[in-house]
């Protein structure tokens, strides 16, 4: 068996150490150039490692191997990989041959405010979110990778509350007649648009959201009083936020986001484009060995 490894920011092939147990498997760092050069791809790192590599991985096809070894390690937590052993777990069993491997979804983010040729997707595994959440990972992106990796995103969201200003947003869902219907339109501080629960490394903001639905699950926090956002905030760790007056949840295959002036998308902590854009999602687009003992998503 031909294994590629890739490594994230703070990663090196020591951590490929506790995997290599095998004298029979080829070892070789970097992506592969084509599907037909390895078997499989172990990527070591965070979501910010993952989201930068999926267009090319779902363009191979490979199964892959998340160990997380991030900042934020949310994608590897919906796949029940919450720690480097849970990984090690899965590449024992799949080693020994045994049907660990499932496809699951894809975000799709399409801006449509592209001047000359045609949008380009870009595929998320996580979250993407527009308003706060942009704000707030714009400013946990700046702090030191130790903090970031320890509560960074939950310091900074903190003094944000108290300054972000909502802005006006228009969320639309395809209708039956081939068009778009809007299904809110106003003055919102968070859109989150959700493949897996968690963002922000750990946060429910989408307790029941499943990888493997072909759908999004969509959180929406309108305008209300900062005091009260601050003393819901807790609230979302556990995913009782759903219950709070003043937020709206839903699924969706695709939606169109607009608002009254240009925002950032931000979507597994990193920057992606601003709005206006079209998210979707890319049904099991995505094949990826998971822990053993998760047997759904």
């Amino acid at each position: 068996m031909r294994a590629a490894a890739i490594f994230g920011l703070g990663c090196s092939p020591r951590n490929l150490e506790p995997f290599q147990i095998d004298d029979s498997i080829d070892w070789r760092a970097g992506m592969p150039a084509a599907a037909d050069n390895a078997d499989v791809i172990l990527l070591c790192g965070g979501d910010g490692t993952v989201h930068r590599h999926l267009s090319q991985l779902v363009k191979l096809g490979l199964p892959v191997l998340v160990v997380p070894a991030g900042s934020g390690n949310d994608f590897a937590r919906g796949l029940g990989l919450r720690r480097v052993r849970d990984s090690l777990a899965a590449w024992n069993i799949f080693c020994a041959k045994h049907n660990n491997v499932k496809p699951v979804d894809l975000g799709v983010i399409t801006p449509l405010a592209v001047a000359g040729g045609a949008p380009q997707g870009h595929y998320f595994g996580s979250v993407a979110g527009v308003g706060i959440d942009g704000e707030v990972a714009r400013r946990a992106n700046a702090l030191p990778r130790w903090l970031r990796a320890h509560g960074g995103y939950a310091l900074t969201l903190t003094p944000t509350i108290f300054r972000f200003a909502p802005v006006r947003t228009k969320i639309m869902t395809p209708d039956h007649a081939d068009g778009w219907s809007t299904r809110g339109d106003q003055p919102t501080i968070l859109a989150a648009f959700a493949n897996s629960p968690t963002y922000g490394g750990g946060m429910k903001i989408a307790p029941n959201a499943r990888m493997d639905d072909g759908k999004l699950d969509v959180s929406i926090i309108s305008s209300i009083n900062p005091f009260k956002l601050f003393c819901m905030f807790p609230t979302v760790y556990f995913g009782r936020h759903l219950k709070t007056r003043g937020v709206e949840s839903f699924q969706a295959e695709r939606l169109r986001v607009e608002t009254e002036t240009p925002l950032d998308v931000y979507a597994d902590g990193e920057f992606v484009c601003r709005t206006p854009v079209e998210i979707g999602t890319l049904p099991k687009g995505l094949p990826v060995i998971v822990h053993p003992s998760q047997t759904s998503f």
